[in-house]
């Protein structure tokens, strides 16, 4: 490095104190630790998430096994992307189209709007890098931006077989496997289209929600995703 920048550098942290060190510290691990861990798992299984690791510090377990998407049954992709990401194949990591729908959508009593604009890509940035519930606004700042790193990198193929080996299905729960031994006592490499559609309607609160034993509500959600799955063939080229 030459001796001017050297200097300068040296002159930038000599000028701040301690705390400003650690937040510029902290920021910087915040900043490089995703980036350097999408090319990791490009290659290798992630074994955890912040998810997991936060869920676990809340007093639930971790119970999982990777499976690759090819394994998997069919169903369950069609399942999740008719109903979590539809334009999943389109876009390259942010669904803009859906984010001006969402913000144009009714509110329900003037705080938040009727529906979400996650695609497949932000959910596994968050679930993997970043952290859930509260602060979400702050959280969409390095959300993003870790979304499209993501899928620069990675295929879509790799994208969704990350994010089906990650997510939660039940307290404790994560992935497509351990998920579909917990709600049906059988392989994800066996799930019907039904059950497929039940696992892809508790997504949005899989601590609620039981597609097990689904309520009336997770019923009719599950009817609707499994009506939409017929069509979406013709979007996941890009998985195959």
């Amino acid at each position: 490095m030459p001796l001017n920048v050297r200097a300068r550098l040296k002159g930038f942290w000599g000028r701040r104190s301690r705390w400003q060190r650690w937040v510029l510290g902290i920021f910087g691990c915040l900043v490089s630790w995703p980036i350097v861990m999408t090319l990791v798992y490009g290659v290798l299984p992630p074994p955890v998430s912040n998810l997991m690791l936060s869920r676990l510090i809340s007093g639930n377990g971790i119970h999982k096994k990777w499976m690759s998407l090819d394994q998997m049954s069919p169903n369950l992709a069609r399942a999740v992307v008719s109903s979590e990401d539809a334009r999943f194949c389109g876009h390259y990591g942010v669904d803009w189209v859906e984010f001006q729908d969402a913000f144009g959508a009714t509110f329900e009593d003037g705080e938040a709007p009727t529906r979400g604009a996650s695609t497949i890509s932000m959910q596994t940035a968050k679930n993997m890098f970043l952290w859930d519930g509260s602060g979400s606004g702050i959280r969409k700042v390095f959300e993003i931006p870790t979304a499209y790193w993501m899928d620069f990198i990675w295929t879509k193929h790799r994208m969704l077989e990350i994010y089906l080996n990650i997510v939660e299905w039940a307290p404790g729960i994560y992935g497509a496997e351990a998920a579909s031994q917990y709600h049906f006592k059988k392989s994800a490499s066996q799930l019907t289209k039904r059950e497929a559609a039940l696992l892809a309607a508790v997504l949005p609160n899989p601590i609620k929600r039981n597609a097990g034993k689904p309520s009336r509500g997770v019923k009719i959600v599950a009817n609707s995703i499994q009506g939409r799955m017929n069509d979406i063939d013709a979007y996941l080229t890009c998985i195959h």
